[in-house]
């Protein structure tokens, strides 16, 4: 098992671009296995954790809905907004300026492969981070991502979504945190499909912007320290 991880900061990039890189480091390892199993061999898979922002853009995941997202192609250049739909699961979500992605590109043969135990695992980084900077956040019943207030319906609101993918235990997509994000952009949509949750983001909460490296540090920290990674 290589538990060696790469890790990469992609600065901003264009969400098709960002997602064309994911999918050929993705397909590379998915290969890497068909071979192993094919030629009776065993050489290592990589791993990679990539950080990066996106320009305002709306992405719909494989069991969205298209009328979760309430604008129309004139009121996306109106926000300069760009819209895909995807292959990840979940639904409709929002990535743009200030807004910590995380992708993790890991073959789960090489930590557990159990596809609950990961978005659990990637949530509980997310939750420690928060604690870090004195936010208290939680899981969400029924849902997935990272809330605060989940005791009270109505004050809960969601600061991280995550959506994933998996194809022979390697995962792509992953989660997104709002660090310093325009939290009017969420106005737009019906975030991940539920209409009555309201989202913040931790210059929200903490009523001043966050240095996302040192945002970056942390939460890299604490993947390294619940996955066992080695990082790279």
């Amino acid at each position: 098992m290589n538990k060696k991880v790469i890790v990469q900061d992609w600065g901003q990039t264009n969400y098709q671009e960002a997602w064309d890189r994911q999918e050929a480091l993705f397909s590379d390892i998915v290969a890497q296995k068909n071979a192993n199993r094919k030629d009776g061999t065993n050489q290592p898979t990589d791993n990679f954790m990539i950080f990066t922002e996106h320009p305002h853009v709306y992405t719909l995941g494989k069991s969205g809905k298209e009328e979760n997202l309430l604008l129309d192609e004139h009121g996306l250049q109106e926000k300069n907004a760009t819209y895909h739909h995807i292959n990840r699961g979940g639904d409709i979500t929002y990535h743009g300026p200030g807004q910590l992605v995380g992708y993790p590109i890991l073959d789960l043969d090489n930590f557990f492969t159990d596809i609950h135990l990961y978005l659990r695992t990637l949530e509980e980084a997310v939750i420690r981070t928060l604690a870090d900077y004195g936010i208290a956040s939680d899981r969400y019943p029924g849902f997935t991502g990272v809330w605060l207030d989940v005791d009270d319906p109505r004050k809960a609101r969601k600061i991280c979504a995550m959506g994933v993918r998996a194809s022979r235990w390697v995962t792509m997509h992953g989660f997104a945190l709002n660090v310093n994000t325009d939290l009017s952009y969420f106005g737009n949509i019906v975030p991940c499909g539920i209409d009555d949750r309201a989202v913040t983001s931790m210059q929200q909460e903490l009523n001043a912007p966050q240095d996302m490296a040192a945002v970056k540090t942390a939460i890299l920290g604490h993947l390294s320290e619940l996955f066992e990674m080695e990082l790279v």
